[in-house]
């Protein structure tokens, strides 16, 4: 008799510990207007808050980068001489990548010239320049297609017609700043040798003055006999092009390859010769003339040389594909990109309506459990 009392107390808590999903359902089929009334408010609010955000227009622009093709003149480019290694090994570099371009478009250079140009620091309202960078970074995409190679450019404004000018704007700001770059194998050729033959020709120049400061002069050059001299140089000229394409190998193959052995011994008997026609000067002619006509003439046929090499450089230049091809330009928006407030609204109403189950389901099962509490 005395445990009859106490039986009573315990089966109350036994049913709390068991919830199921009827149970559930029920509770919110009880409370379904205020399911369904809150969340439809909440989104009618978020969606009229919408009208209050300014709305964007995104501009796209889409085209193909230069394609940095093979050229079958580079075969003829390296046929003419040893410097034509050099200008292939040491600024040649594979073909160009897209996403060079990319990262072009994204430099701080192409993004102050836009900020220039449209004056957005005065219309993002910005007082330091990287800020307004970082409103133009955030609303310009760029992206480059991995299918097909085509670069995307979207920039999105309040005002349809600057959103496509933008759009446009990156474009040119693109074909302006690679105008100045050497970005392609024949462009680093090219750049290349028109530094060599100009440095040569000022050299080329230097000597010629020294030559007729000797008491040389050019009258005088067809009486003087000048076969020793213009072997002297031409066999200098391509003792030069030997060493350099020697060490253009160097810095990639090792010491016993086939291709350095025979370059050394090329370069050897070179410098025999040279001492040969050295040894032959007469005693009783002028060495000062000597020297400086042998200097000259070295530089005239190494002047002739690296001009008929910036010649091919500047075909194959040509013959490469450098233009940015717009395949679709930007056009003035006709519909605004942002807000989307169908979207806004919808996520609203079921983020609210998500809510409220979780705070109607929560709030039936704590007060389910609150006699088993209580009894603790």
């Amino acid at each position: 008799m005395p445990m009859q009392p106490n039986a009573p107390a315990a089966s109350p808590a036994a049913p709390s510990s068991d919830v199921s999903l009827l149970d559930l359902l029920l509770v919110l089929l009880r409370h379904w207007k205020q399911l369904v009334l809150v969340p439809l408010l909440v989104g009618a609010a978020a969606l009229g808050a919408s009208y209050l955000i300014p709305p964007q227009f995104t501009a796209t622009v889409t085209f193909l980068p230069p394609q940095s093709g093979s050229s079958s003149i580079s075969s003829a480019l390296n046929s003419l001489g040893a410097l034509a290694s050099l200008a292939g090994g040491s600024v040649g570099g594979g073909k160009t990548s897209s996403d060079t371009y990319v990262s072009l478009l994204q430099s701080r250079t192409v993004a102050d010239r836009l900020i220039d140009k449209f004056k957005l620091q005065d219309l993002y309202k910005r007082d330091f320049r990287f800020e307004t960078r970082d409103i133009l970074k955030s609303r310009s995409r760029i992206s480059l297609g991995k299918k097909d190679g085509l670069i995307t450019i979207e920039v999105d404004d309040n005002s349809p017609e600057r959103a496509a000018e933008m759009a446009n704007q990156y474009v040119v700001e693109l074909r302006d700043l690679t105008s100045t770059m050497a970005l392609t194998d024949a462009q680093r050729r090219r750049a290349f040798f028109e530094n060599q033959l100009q440095l040569t020709k000022k050299r080329l120049t230097e000597a010629q003055q020294a030559l007729e400061a000797s008491g040389f002069n050019p009258g005088a050059l067809r009486s003087e006999p000048r076969a020793a001299a213009e072997e002297y140089g031409r066999i200098k000229a391509e003792l030069t092009s030997t060493e350099v394409k020697l060490n253009a190998l160097r810095s990639r193959l090792v010491d016993t390859a086939p291709e350095l052995t025979q370059l050394s011994a090329a370069a050897a008997a070179l410098r025999a010769q040279l001492r040969g026609l050295e040894q032959k000067s007469e005693p009783q002619q002028n060495q000062d003339y000597i020297s400086k006509y042998r200097e000259f003439k070295y530089q005239e046929t190494l002047f002739e040389q690296l001009g008929r090499q910036f010649e091919t450089a500047r075909l194959e230049e040509s013959l490469d594909n450098t233009v940015l091809q717009i395949i679709d330009p930007a056009q003035v928006p006709e519909w605004k990109s942002k807000p989307k407030r169908a979207f806004i609204a919808l996520s609203a109403t079921m983020v609210t309506a998500l809510l409220l189950c979780l705070f109607v389901v929560g709030r039936h099962l704590w007060r389910g459990s609150a006699p088993a509490r209580r009894s603790y």
